[in-house]
């Protein structure tokens, strides 16, 4: 086929879809909506380049962006094009309660969206914004640090992705001591007590909460769509982390464009985000394929965003800091310290131009005992004016 000739990406896919000639390339339905995509990680032992990465070679010679016996070969990067163009793509959408991604031949499934499925919604909504639909989509799961966009041995990648959990050795340790030295508190007679872990997490869908959770296991919490998996429960032991759930946005009063552009953003959240408490502060560690930003006090930007590398461990407020303010606010010495935590998912945050109650999906993140140390301040330095003012008075009346 000459280059003017060119199919589109639908009309290429179906094409071999239909041929055959891709190994675990098949309709996943009667009516041929659906299909599964062979999915296999280069990193699997039974890996074969000339089978599994075929079809995404496939897409990178006829995209010309492959030329063979000229090019080097690059199987990460083919299955990188394919699922980029798939995620930006409006006629597509990936079906993640259908994927079966942990057998011995993995696969995920893709909807093609037909024309019906874009039709516009009549009434007070108005018509689907589509422009908005686009936006979400380029922002979702293209991008640099996904865990197959780039060649890694088969021992890092089973060790983060089976357990990630192993390097979650952050609960308050049982009689080992490796907390850190704190300024004193004791003229504010505060208990500053350490093995409190509890957070309160906050779900809200443009701006309405959704659901609200506080979080009392020491091994922390993961925010997500579905339930994770941790590992082998006979090597690492039971887990206890706790686990929070994206709810359904059917429900809430929103136009149809916007609930559909968050269960689109929601289908790439299964992995979601592994928050905990420890002795020398608050963290965070992003599983999920969409980007995630945030802000909060050891956030490096206020006006622009702060994102969160996959897999990468990241403190979202640190404990010496945190005690160190509030001693200094209660000598009058500076502001008082801040310890909420405000999660983005899927678009950047902080964002000056748009307001917190315009993000689809957000996660607001209260570590208790620095509300609750930060609440007997304010309660032991309201009486201490109270007391002033008593005195004050008393001395007036003389």
């Amino acid at each position: 086929m000459d280059d003017g000739a060119k199919m589109h990406l639908r009309d290429w896919l179906v094409a071999q879809v239909d041929s055959g000639r891709f190994e675990g390339l098949c309709w996943d339905d009667d009516g041929k909506t659906m299909f599964r995509i062979p999915w296999k990680h280069a990193a699997k032992k039974d890996y074969n380049q000339s089978e599994d990465a075929a079809l995404f070679k496939a897409w990178a010679v006829y995209k010309g962006k492959y030329r063979e016996g000229k090019d080097e070969a690059n199987p990460s990067m083919w299955k990188t094009r394919l699922r980029c163009a798939l995620n930006k793509s409006t006629e597509f959408q990936e079906v993640p309660e259908r994927n079966q991604l942990d057998i011995t031949e993995p696969y995920k499934v893709y909807r093609i969206l037909r024309d019906g499925d874009q039709d516009t919604e009549r009434g007070s909504s108005g018509p689907i914004n589509e422009v908005q639909r686009r936006r979400l989509q380029q922002k979702l799961v293209c991008q640099e640090n996904q865990d197959d966009s780039s060649p890694m041995s088969g021992e890092t990648d089973n060790t983060s992705m089976d357990n990630p959990l192993r390097e979650h050795m952050y609960c308050f340790s049982r009689g080992a001591n490796t907390r850190k030295q704190s300024p004193s508190l004791s003229t504010l007679r505060i208990a500053f007590t350490e093995s409190d872990c509890r957070m309160r997490v906050t779900l809200l869908y443009h701006g309405i909460s959704v659901t609200r959770v506080v979080t009392s296991s020491p091994e922390g919490c993961f925010i997500l769509q579905g339930s994770a998996t941790v590992g082998n429960e006979e090597i690492y032991g039971r887990c206890t982390t706790q686990q929070i759930s994206f709810p359904s946005p059917d429900r809430l009063p929103l136009s149809k464009h916007m609930r559909d552009a968050m269960t689109l953003l929601l289908g790439h959240l299964r992995k979601g985000v592994l928050l905990w408490v420890a002795p020398d502060g608050v963290f965070i560690k992003r599983f999920c394929q969409v980007r995630v930003y945030w802000s909060g006090p050891a956030a490096k930007h206020t006006d622009k965003p702060n994102k969160l590398d996959r897999e990468k461990t990241f403190k979202l407020l640190d404990t010496q800091t945190f005690l160190t303010e509030l001693h200094n606010f209660s000598h009058g010495n500076g502001p008082p310290p801040s310890y909420e935590i405000d999660l983005c998912f899927g678009e950047e945050y902080p964002d000056p131009k748009i307001a917190k109650t315009e993000k689809l999906i957000m996660a607001r993140v209260v570590p208790l005992f620095a509300e609750e140390l930060a609440r007997r301040l304010n309660l032991e330095e309201g009486g201490k004016k109270r007391r002033t003012e008593v005195i004050s008075t008393d001395g007036e009346s003389l």
